[in-house]
């Protein structure tokens, strides 16, 4: 069975490619999808293809919208979502990922550390899976496509 994943969160450890190492030595028929993790380009989309903006909230706000397309399409795509949140940084595009992906019925799969437990357990209460590792992620996609 092949599986599209949106893997949504934090840009600042090599959690994707964990996960994408682990399905590529499983053999497992997944394809990855997620947003653009090049922190700059995110950023500067708005100014780059719409033109500059002199107030930081307008620049951010053209972003935000450009990126959302992305976003919205590869989440609307995906059979899972797999929503990771690291313990730097407020990662609230993180959140709403989850929270949308929620809304639109899909299944997912969110990694944390247990010390953030508590200030995600209502994301966690829309998962079908909690977990802390890459490789616990690798290892449900693998029980996912098991033939029994």
């Amino acid at each position: 069975m092949k599986l599209s994943v949106y893997l949504s969160g934090e840009i600042h450890t090599d959690w994707r490619e964990a996960i994408a190492n682990g399905v590529q030595q499983a053999g497992l028929e997944v394809e990855l999808t997620g947003p653009n993790t090049n922190h700059a380009a995110s950023d500067d989309c708005g100014d780059e293809i719409l033109g500059a903006e002199d107030t930081p909230f307008w620049k951010d706000h053209k972003a935000a919208k450009i990126n959302a397309l992305r976003t919205r399409k590869l989440i609307a795509d995906a059979d899972i979502v797999v929503v990771r949140f690291g313990d730097k940084y407020k990662q609230w595009n993180a959140a709403f990922d989850a929270g949308y992906a929620a809304a639109l019925g899909k299944s997912l799969i969110v990694q944390h550390d247990p010390s953030l437990t508590h200030p995600l357990k209502e994301v966690d209460a829309a998962a079908m899976a909690t977990c802390e590792t890459p490789q616990q992620v690798v290892e449900i996609l693998q029980y996912i496509n098991r033939d029994q």
